[in-house]
């Protein structure tokens, strides 16, 4: 990509922010583009433009709009996993999605980005399988660490209810900021789990 190159109405596309270099960059520009307008804002031109390139190189990129949504999503989706600590992989439960609150606060258009793919669905269903498929990773990655976490391992229904509630103060704090608050209510689930990992190992002395 080269901030010199015109856009094919022959304005000069905005100069490109850095985040990020080649295909990072284009999937951060769609990001921001359908956080800030939604879906229907999402289009070659308008990525484009967000990320200082030309038209053409976004079609070379990704062929197709919905190539464009499900890599972005996909992206996305990585990006949170890797920032919010959802699975440490240390199994303790004061490293539990530790960085929720900073994660939204550094980056909310990525956050906004999934809830507009999420309420978008209800009118393509199209999306779904690409949302569900895409989203059994948070499901997945909140199940490994419950489960390292609960002498009794973690089911699906236990690992959605965990998910959910994390997934509910993200929007909270992505609509109505204070990261404190966020941070608060992460801590009071911390101690709901502390008292579930409590049981699971005083379940076999008990006899329950």
């Amino acid at each position: 990509m080269t901030e010199s190159a015109e856009a094919p109405d022959g304005r000069k596309p905005r100069r490109r922010m850095n985040y990020g270099s080649g295909r990072e960059a284009l999937l951060n520009a769609a990001v921001r583009v359908v956080a800030q307008g939604g879906l229907r804002k999402l289009t070659y031109r308008a990525v484009a433009q967000e990320a200082g390139t030309t038209h053409g190189l976004v079609v070379h990129h990704f062929g197709s709009r919905d190539a464009l949504i499900e890599e972005a999503l996909a992206h996305a989706i990585r990006t949170s996993l890797n920032t919010s600590a959802l699975e440490p992989g240390t199994g303790k439960v004061a490293d539990f999605s530790a960085g929720v609150s900073d994660m939204v606060t550094a980056d909310p258009d990525i956050q906004a980005f999934q809830y507009e793919l999420l309420l978008e669905s209800r009118r393509r269903p199209e999306l779904l399988p690409h949302l569900r498929a895409l989203y059994d990773e948070y499901f997945d990655a909140s199940g490994r660490e419950l489960t390292r976490m609960l002498p009794g391992g973690a089911g699906r229904p236990l690992t959605r209810l965990v998910f959910a509630a994390l997934d509910g103060l993200v929007l909270h704090q992505l609509v109505f900021g204070e990261p404190e608050t966020t941070d608060a209510a992460i801590e009071e689930l911390r101690a709901l789990l502390r008292l579930l990992a409590d049981a699971g190992r005083g379940a076999p002395e008990s006899g329950a």
